[in-house]
């Protein structure tokens, strides 16, 4: 029988690769509702149109191909297969699109193999995954977690509003509260991701099934002190609010250790110095803290444990201590009855695998509870991601599809696939 064919793969993602490839850098400029990302999202529904596949893009810009060969109807509910095409500025090639040119592969390997699914199989490009405008559009549209208030008022970083870009492109922003996708129209939701990160390519891991996706809070810190001369203040007479962010940065291993697990992470990622000059004692330090766990306890106690430690460094360095959260979501478990069936399926290819969080957000996120929803991982080369070395060998992304069209296959036309893989119980 055919398999899937990593020569089209190839083709596909390298094709995609071009929207919006810049060859100053080599890396690819794709942002949500650009010229280059609808572009794509055009050349995609050209793939399906060439498969025999019915396709739309709805209100919110995903673009939705449906595998029906039995004419079933929308009321028969659906394999998804989805991941998104857009990009960060200097991104790389892989990042979402191998899913998405993963379920073309296995909406091609089930024709080649004469396959009529008992339920649809769908091939989604979300819209908007990489938060140009501070969410995942396309998934929060599909699964109600979108609202009419946080539509008019998303905006990216250089203020255009995220209506005015939708229209740019053709679309009525009012029309995107109608893409919801009630539970029912889904059967069960997979995702193909590059892991973005070093775990499975040092530990020379070809799969990474993932149990669920982990929290992130995100504070915004301000520590206040004296501004002073850096050549007359004496060392035990300043208020250094740099000393301040440093003192806490020390810190952060031993937090981890406390109150958190080995999924902990706690980061710093931006610092604003003020005033900023080389003579100058920091009279104020204004910097980020990002925090992530799988374990919704374990995140309420790292943020806790930081909030107790940067009070106690502000009275030892005698500064003024403030935060605000800027955000809090909680964590999303993957359904474990597709966890076990892609097990399953992995220990049948006979690849090796872990089980494993994610640390990074996905689409997946905003489905684990809305429907039956997985998600595993083929290795990114170094760990890199988001940049233009982003690197995933053609070999892994030819196992991770097939891996997944196993599933698919089991899943669309096994009417107990589920029930066999286990009771579906989220963690």
């Amino acid at each position: 029988m055919p398999s899937v064919s990593i020569e089209r793969i190839e083709r596909d993602i390298t094709a995609i690769s071009r929207f919006g490839f810049n060859e100053a850098d080599g890396g690819v400029y794709r942002q949500g509702f650009s010229p280059e990302d609808m572009a794509v999202r055009e050349w995609l529904r050209a793939r399906f149109a060439e498969l025999g596949m019915s396709h739309r893009m709805d209100g919110a810009g995903n673009v939705i191909g449906r595998f029906d060969p039995a004419g079933r109807g929308e009321d028969v509910p659906a394999v998804i297969i989805a991941s998104h095409t857009d990009s960060v500025p200097a991104s790389g090639m892989f990042d979402g699109v191998l899913g998405v040119v993963a379920g073309l592969e296995v909406v091609r390997t089930m024709k080649a193999n004469g396959i009529e699914p008992l339920y649809p199989v769908e091939v989604i490009a979300t819209a908007e995954e990489e938060g140009r405008f501070g969410g995942m559009l396309g998934a929060q549209a599909m699964t109600g977690h979108l609202t009419r208030e946080w539509l008019d008022a998303a905006a990216d970083e250089r203020g255009v509003k995220l209506v005015d870009a939708m229209r740019e492109a053709g679309l009525d922003p009012s029309r995107a509260m109608h893409a919801y996708r009630p539970p029912e129209t889904i059967r069960a939701y997979l995702e193909l991701h590059v892991e973005q990160g070093p775990v499975l390519d040092t530990e020379k891991t070809t799969i990474g099934i993932v149990e669920g996706i982990s929290g992130v809070f995100k504070w915004m810190v301000r520590l206040i002190g004296k501004a002073d001369h850096a050549g007359t203040a004496p060392m035990n007479m300043r208020a250094d609010a740099l000393m301040g962010m440093a003192d806490f940065a020390h810190e952060i291993p031993r937090i981890i250790e406390e109150e958190g697990t080995g999924k902990s992470r706690i980061t710093i990622g931006h610092v604003n110095c003020k005033p900023g000059f080389p003579h100058t004692v920091p009279g104020e330090v204004d910097f980020t803290i990002v925090g992530r766990d799988l374990d919704h306890d374990k995140m309420k106690a790292l943020a806790s444990a930081c909030e107790r430690v940067l009070a106690a460094i502000a009275r030892r360095n005698k500064l003024h201590f403030e935060y605000e959260q800027m955000s809090w979501l909680a964590p999303a478990y993957c359904d474990t009855g597709l966890i076990s069936l892609i097990e399953g399926k992995t220990k049948e290819l006979g690849y090796s695998y872990k089980i494993m969080p994610s640390g990074a957000g996905h689409d997946v996120q905003f489905f684990c509870e809305h429907s039956r929803a997985g998600l595993f991982f083929v290795p990114s080369v170094k760990g890199v991601s988001h940049a233009p070395d982003e690197w995933t060998h053609w070999v892994d992304c030819e196992r991770g599809t097939r891996l997944l069209y196993e599933c698919v296959c089991e899943l669309a036309c096994n009417e107990g696939a589920l029930e066999e893989a286990g009771q579906a119980e989220r963690v």
